[in-house]
């Protein structure tokens, strides 16, 4: 029992923590709180939909990780050092997005959003390499669920936070408050220590670009590895798609969907997150993709259940929390998973380039949801996304079977 507290109760969990709260933060002040400030200002629906192509720098930052892989800054080594000039550049952006005109210059906002994007992006590579390579592969499902925990925090704190101090102070002032707080994953980076580099790091740019690609595709079962990173959870995310819609249709109130489905959803997706970690402790990574896969299943069958119930508000809250810890787990679970699979001289690469490819499904499997439920009605298309989760199960029978000691930890 000491061993599995002094597990949990560590430095480096800590930073995994407050790691992912530095990226967690930046990400919605370029979504909704700037969406929020520009329709303020008057600007048109149009240019505010446009503003979401800012967000691209997210799904192409494997363009650029093979330059932090190949070259070391001369300070604070390999991770932290590119680390902390992302963060300086990244609270330079963020200041910067604040003193632009949101009305009288589109463009400008544009181009300092997507600065903070791009280096928020960079950020992400780092700190998903620098979590790779300090934790051990037992410790990876429980530094990776205490990183989505501290991410969610800060999306929270960039939100809600932000959309309550805008009421308050100007959005300029909102902004310089949002950078300000940065200066905990500065603190953070300047504090922590750098992770081991025992695999050695690439020698030339050519072999940082090609060799991670190569090395992937090397291995036995590659491309079925890839086909399970990008199955796991898409049934779970066609469902997550469509839930606002179908709480309205069954009657539920907007207050009812705020105070059920977001905060108390919000805090059962943090102790999922923490339980799965813990569990992944115990059990390893391998046997929790497939109890965390099937109760992910479970849940979204859950939501076929509610729908034939209609408006049950006691429903609604065992459905939410049950969806919410089950989808917690599953993550923590898979980012572990995701994690392991990457050469460590090649982390930063190879991490975000499987990180960017997991959104293709979820973009292009989400697409054609509405029309689905409106084909299907409501259980149906619950009972659609439930079955949508075994062909990644299938999978795992070969690439994470149970009793096979030598497959992924």
């Amino acid at each position: 029992m000491s061993g599995l507290i002094r597990q949990i109760f560590n430095t480096r969990m800590l930073v995994s923590l407050l790691m992912g709260f530095a990226c967690g933060l930046p990400l919605l002040l370029t979504i909704s709180l700037l969406q929020a400030w520009m329709r303020q200002e008057g600007v048109d629906l149009a240019t505010i939909g446009l503003m979401a192509l800012v967000g691209l720098p997210y799904t192409l930052k494997f363009l650029w990780a093979p330059l932090l892989d190949r070259y070391t800054l001369p300070f604070l080594g390999r991770r932290r050092g590119w680390m902390l000039v992302a963060q300086l550049c990244l609270m330079a952006a963020i200041v910067g997005l604040g003193f632009t005109q949101p009305a009288q210059q589109p463009t400008m906002v544009a181009l300092v959003a997507l600065l903070v994007t791009f280096f928020s992006a960079t950020q992400d590579i780092l700190v998903d390499a620098y979590r790779r390579e300090d934790l051990s592969d037992e410790e990876l499902g429980l530094g990776s669920s205490l990183y989505v925990n501290g991410y969610r925090v800060g999306m929270l704190l960039a939100s809600g936070g932000g959309m309550i101090l805008a009421d308050h102070i100007s959005f300029t002032m909102v902004y310089m408050v949002m950078a300000g707080t940065m200066l905990l994953g500065v603190f953070t980076t300047l504090l922590c220590h750098e992770p081991p580099h025992p695999g050695g790091t690439p020698r030339t740019l050519k072999e940082a670009v090609v060799e991670p690609f190569v090395e992937y595709f090397q291995r036995s079962g590659a491309l079925g590895l890839l086909a399970f990173v990008l199955l796991y959870k898409i049934g779970d995310s066609m469902a997550s798609t469509m839930t606002t819609p179908f709480y309205l249709d069954l009657g539920f109130s907007k207050t009812e969907i705020g105070a059920v489905v977001k905060l108390f959803g919000f805090w059962a997706t943090i102790a999922g997150g923490l339980l799965g970690g813990i569990i992944i402790l115990k059990q390893g990574i391998r046997r929790c993709l497939w109890i965390f896969g099937v109760l992910q299943a479970l849940s979204t069958a859950g939501f076929a259940v509610l729908a034939g119930l209609g408006h049950h508000l006691t429903g609604l809250a065992a459905v939410i929390a049950f969806e919410n810890l089950t989808s917690g787990m599953g993550t923590a679970a898979f980012l572990a998973f995701m994690a392991s699979l990457t050469d460590r001289r090649f982390t930063a690469t190879q991490y975000a380039l499987l990180s960017s490819l997991i959104g293709v499904p979820r973009v292009l499997a989400s697409a054609p949801t509405g029309w689905m439920a409106q084909v299907m009605g409501w259980q149906g298309f619950f009972v659609f996304c439930t079955l949508a989760a075994i062909p990644g199960l299938v999978l795992l029978l070969r690439y994470a079977p149970l009793r096979d000691p030598a497959g992924p930890k």
